[in-house]
């Protein structure tokens, strides 16, 4: 049997989503897009093309039609070169993002009965523990890049406790998570066989010794995963946790401080983290483009004849931003004014494979926002909004750098006052005493 090359089909004005001209204006690209319908030709990759769905309508149609559409990608992966950059995101692998019916089922129940363990408090507090130790680190500087020194470690170091690992791997973790997002092959396939290599050893590490983690639950959970299932099951939920999760924080606090509805937030409290954070999921999704289906049959969707087992996507950038979708939608420009109202968005995706962590994933991100101003409250942006560069990629809408300066601060008394500065008065009237800075590691006990 012949297995067609899906990833060749012919598409002649298929548009590129991998390029510098998509990471620096998506919301010109969506206008383009749209003008084909609610279904668009693109190429995520050169040589690798694919349908996106940009109309929230059709959108919803895909991700709960399951019997039409499959998760399965192994026919159309197999079209792919092994060194193709798009695989470590696209590629098959046993767990709840990849299969569909009762596997889909028994993978998911692994991981939101494992996360339901968790005690929210716990992990609010984790998290500012952790976010206390990284400003200790550059605090007393007056500037940082928010994403390199703040949003991308945050969520590393946490994960890297939670499921189990010895806080000296943690740098491995944010290097090789943040390069399997990465539109350069070489960058992406390195990133991979890292990742593979630091899961084989957190793997290894809790055969021997079970913990109170994550790694453990999901080894004792009644589904009784095998060894390549239980690799994948965490493969997912670390990847799907990290890079969102530093993206959600970062785009938050880059519309924090470029707006002066939000920006009057770091002293009076006119809106919350919340409020920016349900923004950016509406108007500048983390994730702007996944959600991986297949048709199970040549179909017809929406206009567009789609081949038996050709990739399709769905933007959730393009369906939440479209004009006709909110008032005063912004097109995909990232443009939202003060909009923050919460209004209804696909950031979460929707359907049988919606997010099963939404909870512990705000949990996180509101959390190390309101840390990181109630302790610099004059921060602001070193750059004006429109200079920040965002990283090209056909799946993130992702800041490269986040340069901010503030007041500079230094910890005062360790157990006692979490910062002093010439300004501190302002800060401390936002900043709880119940969770001062450790004088030892910032990496709490895993959960």
């Amino acid at each position: 049997m012949t297995v067609p090359h899906f990833r060749t089909a012919y598409m002649p004005l298929a548009v590129p989503l991998y390029g510098e001209e998509f990471a620096a204006d998506p919301g010109s690209v969506y206008a383009r897009l749209r003008a084909f319908g609610p279904v668009a030709p693109v190429e995520i990759s050169p040589g690798v093309s694919a349908y996106l769905v940009t109309d929230r309508q059709a959108a919803l149609e895909l991700l709960n039609d399951t019997e039409t559409w499959a998760k399965d990608p192994r026919i159309w992966e197999s079209g792919l070169p092994p060194e193709s950059p798009v695989k470590p995101m696209l590629g098959w692998r046993p767990n709840a993002l990849f299969n569909d019916g009762q596997a889909h089922r028994r993978y998911r129940s692994v991981i939101t009965d494992s996360f339901a363990r968790i005690e929210p408090h716990r992990l609010r507090q984790q998290v500012a523990d952790i976010a206390d130790g990284l400003i200790r680190e550059f605090g007393a500087t007056g500037e940082a890049d928010l994403v390199g020194q703040y949003a991308r470690p945050l969520p590393l170091v946490l994960f890297n406790a939670i499921f189990g690992m010895p806080e000296e791997d943690g740098p491995r973790l944010v290097s090789a998570l943040g390069g399997m997002f990465d539109s350069k092959p070489e960058n992406a396939i390195k990133a991979n066989e890292d990742f593979g290599q630091y899961m084989a050893e957190l793997i290894g590490l809790k055969m021997e010794k079970r913990g109170d983690d994550l790694t453990s639950w999901f080894m004792d959970h009644p589904a009784g995963l095998a060894p390549e299932e239980l690799a994948a099951e965490v493969v997912l939920t670390m990847a799907a946790g990290q890079e969102p999760t530093t993206n959600l924080i970062s785009n938050s606090l880059s519309r924090m401080l470029s707006n002066p509805d939000y920006y009057s937030t770091l002293s009076n409290g006119a809106l919350t983290a919340h409020d920016a954070i349900n923004d950016v999921l509406r108007n500048e999704p983390p994730m702007a483009n996944y959600s991986a289906h297949f048709p199970r049959n040549n179909v017809h969707f929406h206009g567009t004849w789609i081949a038996a087992n050709q990739l399709v996507l769905v933007s959730y950038h393009a369906a939440n931003t479209a004009p006709d979708v909110l008032p005063g939608g912004d097109g995909g420009s990232g443009d939202s004014g003060s909009r923050s109202d919460g209004g209804a968005h696909l950031a979460w995706s929707a359907g049988p494979h919606a997010c099963p962590v939404k909870q512990p994933a705000l949990l996180i991100a509101i959390t190390a926002i309101e840390r990181l101003t109630s302790h610099l409250g004059d921060l602001e942006l070193a750059v004006p909004r429109e200079q920040l560069q965002w990283r090209p990629g056909p799946f993130h809408r992702a800041l490269a750098h986040l340069p901010a300066r503030f007041t500079p601060i230094t910890p005062q008394k360790t157990g006692v006052t979490p910062w002093s500065s010439p300004s501190s008065s302002t800060r401390q009237a936002g900043t709880s005493t119940e969770s001062p800075l450790s004088s030892g590691s910032a990496v709490p006990r895993p959960v």
